[in-house]
């Protein structure tokens, strides 16, 4: 019998003065996800430590260089380390640049050891912007961090919500230019990317659909002419292509639609249409996945959350959650690699 795959999992550790230390600790602690993967960390065992002092935990660290030695044995945490910091000089909840530097450390160590082929999933902690730009990385977020140093041709934004696989148009942008952005040509854009990631994880000729922009699609122009003028081509031009998708759907009904799981993915065409959407159904087990890099990579949907960090009380369910589907997209590419 053929065994059950279990993808290596490198879980990022996030601003050490943010709550990520504390999730870390939380996550590598669940039965569930030494169930679903091989998971290791990259961070500070001395931050984590203090983390576990924190909450109360009793855990064993064992410091690798490099996913091959670690044991993945639930109760010992391996970690892999990116320098040697002045860990004590950090203080819980505040911006430094020490910590901005440490959790650029860990994303570009998890890049690193995701081109080379030695882990098949990233789920990242939380990182503070304003920390790294102190340490003058230029990138908004994670996900421009990843694709640009990956040099990946596009980087697209999913959430995950029970059955919702929602992408977005567009992410950090004002409303009023993410309108302007929703144009024939990036919707059809976006619209054959999804196609092709999904595709990529065994989910054949899946159903994409496509929500409208304005209050009742427009109404036939009465409220704005986007339906008419771009989106709607952009469904007809993927129909074409032979996509399999639909739309465009009214926002205020398809997402109430799709929770039952009768599409295999949502286009969202602006940022707060489908996190609202998402966040209303399940804060908490709505994590982000990235697709169009060499390896998958998730994220809690939750900031550094300073203003309860070190205090032993910080959630763990959203990291666990971002983990677990990693793990779960990681498996799906795997088998359909093997085929």
């Amino acid at each position: 019998m053929e065994t059950q795959f279990k993808p290596v999992m490198a879980i990022t550790m996030g601003d050490p003065v943010g709550i990520g230390p504390e999730t870390v600790i939380g996550t590598m602690v669940d039965h569930d996800i030494h169930a679903c993967c091989r998971p290791f960390v990259i961070g500070s065992a001395a931050v984590l430590e203090k983390a576990a002092a924190v909450l109360g935990r009793s855990v064993q660290f064992r410091r690798i260089s490099d996913p091959d030695e670690a044991e993945y044995t639930f109760g010992v945490i391996d970690v892999i380390e990116t320098g040697d910091y002045d860990t004590d000089t950090l203080q819980w909840g505040t911006i430094q640049p020490l910590a901005g530097q440490m959790a650029i450390d860990f994303i570009m160590k998890s890049i690193e050891l995701g081109m080379a082929g030695k882990v098949d999933a990233v789920s990242t902690a939380p990182i503070n912007k304003q920390a790294i730009k102190l340490v003058g990385v230029k990138e908004p977020g994670h996900t421009e961090i990843y694709q640009n140093a990956t040099h990946s041709p596009y980087a697209l934004t999913m959430f995950s919500c029970h059955k919702l696989r929602v992408f977005f148009v567009s992410r950090h942008m004002s409303l009023i230019d993410a309108v302007h952005f929703a144009t024939k040509d990036v919707v059809l854009d976006y619209i054959r990317n999804i196609d092709k990631e999904l595709r990529g994880v065994g989910i054949d000729c899946p159903l994409i659909a496509v929500a409208g922009i304005n209050p009742h699609n427009g109404d036939n122009g009465l409220f704005g002419r986007e339906e008419i003028d771009e989106i709607g081509p952009a469904v007809e031009a993927a129909k074409a292509e032979g996509i399999n998708a639909v739309g465009p759907i009214p926002a205020d009904s398809i997402f109430n639609i799709g929770k039952s799981g009768k599409f295999d993915a949502i286009l969202s065409e602006y940022h707060d249409q489908g996190h609202i959407a998402c966040k209303t159904l399940d804060f908490e087990k709505s994590v982000t996945i990235t697709w169009g890099l060499p390896f998958i990579r998730g994220s809690v949907d939750h900031g550094t959350a300073f203003d309860i960090a070190g205090k032993g009380i910080a959630n763990c369910v959203s990291l666990i959650e971002s983990t677990k589907v990693c793990a779960e997209y990681a498996i799906r590419k795997h088998s359909r690699a093997a085929k």
